[in-house]
């Protein structure tokens, strides 16, 4: 029988947190037993996102379904159970000299999220989104038949299950393409830039870089507005590392990790500790434009080595704001959203720029299209409903959308673009959201 608990859940950013029965299956039937006699029910892998995704009054957890099929390195493939998280893909790839080919600014996503998120990365404008390199995946639907889905077989079942928030379905297992490396480590270039016109420049300029993300300081104001260091990178060849690296090309040294072990004061984050952070990651390069090479888990993941990094925003935890508006509106419409922003005094320590390509039409409920995409942390505060419903305006005047995978807050006409999904047994609260007050 599947394990059943009640229990109260969150994701990563600790809001909004629900009372809910958590089902943990260890068997295909356990899972179509606890399916049928559901109502209504939702997917849920390692609670990484953020927002309001993957919370139900039930839910059913797939950490348990977590072992590998098949690893096949000549065609540079593999295929695991949903449950399997990134950061286990990777411990496994890396020394054979491979690297998943999209991946978020976190390793502990489960692979049955990524495709439910459509996650993307640094590297859209070149690679596009995880779907692109899904092979197939195995779903079990509400009415407890197993569906193989590919671009080939239950075609439309497989575009709606990518980007679908897990409505369409528990995804069994998946079958995904890997990108095949040299070494362990990243070409990585650092730049600053004064302003927003600096940081647009530079993305231009950086388009045929396989990697491109800016860090922005979203309290500048004037002419200092979109104050930022580009990071840009490639994935090092072998002949182009120092001697000292080469030796372990494949198997860097692992990293220092460190633990937040408590929930910080609310008062921790203000306006002026954000500032200093700020000032402090500008001027920590100690140049202009920095060079060097840096281990893919210090580039991909570098939060992933503070643990419950999320505790720094209190017990009442943080929503992530993110958005994507056309290209040719982007410098226009990042510089009111940074303005708009740094009046309210709401402030982010983490804000993420990135250059959205154009995104494969059959993946209709993919997030991305070509523009750019920011991405903000706001403590939960009284202040902080107000201002995302500013923001809400501002996105929604540029033609923009919200990433449903991190939305707790946002308008549903601006995450009206997830579409053709018809199931009413998998739901979740992005689709019937509950009106929390702050």
């Amino acid at each position: 029988m599947a394990i059943k608990k009640t229990e109260n859940i969150t994701n990563w950013g600790n809001y909004p947190a629900i009372d809910a029965e958590v089902l943990a299956f260890q068997s295909v039937n356990e899972a179509r037993e606890e399916i049928s006699r559901c109502s209504k029910i939702i997917a849920r892998g390692n609670g990484r996102c953020y927002g309001d995704a993957s919370l139900q009054k039930t839910v059913i957890a797939t950490k348990r379904w977590n072992k590998f099929i098949a690893f096949e390195r000549q065609n540079g493939e593999i295929e695991c159970e949903s449950g399997v998280l990134l950061s286990e893909v990777i411990e496994l790839i890396i020394p054979a000299g491979f690297f998943i080919a999209v991946t978020p600014g976190t390793k502990f996503v489960s692979v049955g999220g990524a495709i439910a998120s459509d996650i993307h990365g640094k590297n859209h404008h070149v690679d596009g989104c995880f779907s692109e390199h899904v092979i197939f995946f195995t779903l079990l639907t509400e009415n407890g038949e197993i569906k193989k889905c590919s671009r080939d077989e239950n075609e439309d079942l497989f575009w709606a299950t990518m980007g679908g928030m897990g409505l369409t379905g528990l995804i069994l297992t998946a079958r995904f393409k890997l990108k095949k490396i040299e070494t362990a480590y990243i070409r990585n270039e650092a730049i600053q830039a004064k302003n927003l016109d600096e940081i647009f420049t530079l993305f231009d300029a950086s388009e045929s870089w396989t990697y491109n993300v800016a860090w922005l300081d979203c309290l500048q104001k004037g002419k200092n507005i979109g104050k930022s260091i580009m990071l840009r990178g490639e994935h090092a060849r072998l002949d182009e590392l120092p001697k000292k690296l080469k030796k372990h090309a494949l198997n860097p040294k692992k990293k220092i990790s460190f633990d937040i072990p408590f929930y910080f004061p609310s008062f921790a984050l203000n306006p002026v500790t954000i500032k200093i952070f700020n000032w402090l990651f500008y001027h920590k390069q100690g140049k202009k434009h920095l060079k060097n090479f840096v281990d893919l888990e210090s580039f991909f993941y570098p939060l992933d080595a503070i643990h419950n990094w999320n505790k720094i925003y209190g017990k009442k935890g943080f929503i992530q704001y993110q958005f994507v508006i056309p290209k040719h509106k982007g410098k226009e419409g990042m510089r009111q959203i940074l303005e708009t922003i740094a009046a309210s005094g709401n402030g982010s320590f983490l804000v993420v720029l990135k250059l959205f390509g154009r995104n494969n039409p059959l993946a209709y409920n993919a997030f991305p299209f070509e523009g750019y995409t920011l991405a903000l942390d706001f403590k939960v505060n009284n202040k902080l409903t107000a201002l995302v419903a500013t923001l809400d305006g501002i996105v929604e005047k540029y033609g923009g959308r919200i990433y449903r995978t991190k939305d707790a807050m946002s308008k549903p006409s601006l995450t009206s673009y997830l579409k053709n999904i018809d199931s009413p047994k998998f739901n979740s609260l992005q689709n019937e959201r509950i009106n929390s007050t702050l």
